[in-house]
């Protein structure tokens, strides 16, 4: 009988899931669950085998569940907590309906093993078990994954909206200040309070359109394209970003492009995704280095890169560079959304967004997009 046999190794059972678990990569991620998963589980399908060798075998129900997953069950109660537990502890899905798994692969190896015959209707009660264990704890860890998803995204929309209104109120508090100074009547429109004036007033203009165009990229809106000449669109990009420069103490080159070079593609979603790059650029390459900004023709295609000189990219960090919440360097200020927001800004004007790494240098930013004529 099985739950004799069950009750007999339930040790033996334990230890061999223990190894199998040990065994794969994973280790370290379940292990310490199967201490308190793999054993209640056990006695439940122990407990439910015996019930139903009794006259109140429905009453087995209550305790592991119905063939259809329907109701509430001590079962389901056990292998919710398991996944909790896993999905908090950051466990994979996969160790979640594997360690159920190695379970019924333990109950069976071991029976061949001992030249056990476990009876059809007994193992049917089995595999309901594992079934409705199995659902439980995918369900329950669905779920705290997709609450851990909602907190973080949560956080993420704050915080920006924290940078943005930052961002936006130190701007304005240097217009307020240069618009003061020259209400005395002492400072004249067009000195250097003047051109502080300007430049504040320009940086705001740029990091709102960059702003909307970051939430339209971010909310999957389709491009609205129109032909952008190429040289306008370097020389308007380069003026926004020469006071970032300035800020950074580092040097900003922009090179000459070649007359006729044109882009069909959305303007606001093309300057979001070249000014994220700039100011990237500005942010990690080092103090009174040089920021280069070209466009070039290659083929069919436009080219247009962004080089830095931060020194050269870690190990591993081309793979990763485009994740969202991914940073590099140890200038942690912002999210690691702004190159995801690049790439997809790229991708939705039929681009593709490239970084090449050049070791002990800097890097180059590129994005490449479909070559159009002015004519």
């Amino acid at each position: 009988m099985l739950h004799a046999f069950l009750n007999e190794n339930r040790l033996t059972l334990i230890e061999r899931c223990r190894a199998v678990v040990a065994a794969r990569a994973d280790a370290s991620a379940g292990v310490g669950e199967l201490l308190y998963g793999v054993p209640i589980f056990l006695d439940q399908v122990i407990e439910t085998l015996l019930i139903e060798r009794t006259s109140a075998s429905a009453d087995s129900r209550r305790l592991s569940g119905s063939s259809n997953g329907e109701g509430v069950s001590e079962i389901g109660a056990t292998a919710t907590l398991h996944g909790r537990e896993l999905a908090k502890h950051g466990y994979s899905l996969e160790q979640a309906v594997r360690d159920y798994g190695d379970v019924c692969q333990a109950i069976t190896d071991l029976a061949c093993d001992q030249n056990i015959s476990i009876e059809v209707g007994e193992f049917r009660t089995l595999n309901r078990c594992l079934d409705n264990a199995i659902a439980d704890a995918v369900n329950e860890y669905a779920l705290q994954d997709r609450r851990s998803v909602a907190e973080g995204g949560e956080q993420a929309l704050n915080a920006r909206l924290g940078s943005l209104a930052h961002e936006l109120r130190n701007h304005v508090n240097t217009a307020t200040l240069a618009l003061t100074a020259m209400r005395t009547g002492s400072i004249g429109l067009s000195g250097a309070t003047g051109d502080v004036l300007d430049r504040s007033l320009a940086s705001i203009r740029t990091f709102i359109d960059r702003s909307l165009a970051d939430v339209r990229v971010t909310a999957g809106l389709v491009a609205r394209p129109e032909m952008i000449d190429v040289g306008a669109f370097v020389a308007e990009a380069g003026a926004s970003a020469a006071l970032d420069a300035r800020a950074r103490t580092c040097q900003f080159v922009i090179a000459d492009v070649d007359k006729g070079l044109a882009v069909y593609a959305d303007r606001d979603m093309l300057h979001s995704a070249v000014g994220n790059l700039l100011q990237n650029a500005f942010k990690f390459t080092q103090h009174n280095t040089v920021v280069s900004l070209q466009a070039s023709l290659s083929g069919d295609r436009v080219v247009l890169e962004v080089e830095d000189h931060c020194g050269g990219l870690p190990s591993g960090a081309v793979e990763r560079m485009f994740f969202p919440f991914h940073q590099r360097g140890d200038d942690r200020s912002g999210l690691g959304l702004g190159l995801d927001i690049c790439r997809r800004a790229v991708e939705a004007n039929n681009g593709t967004l490239r970084v090449r790494d050049k070791p002990g240098t800097g890097c180059v930013f590129t994005v490449d997009l479909p070559r159009q004529s002015l004519g």
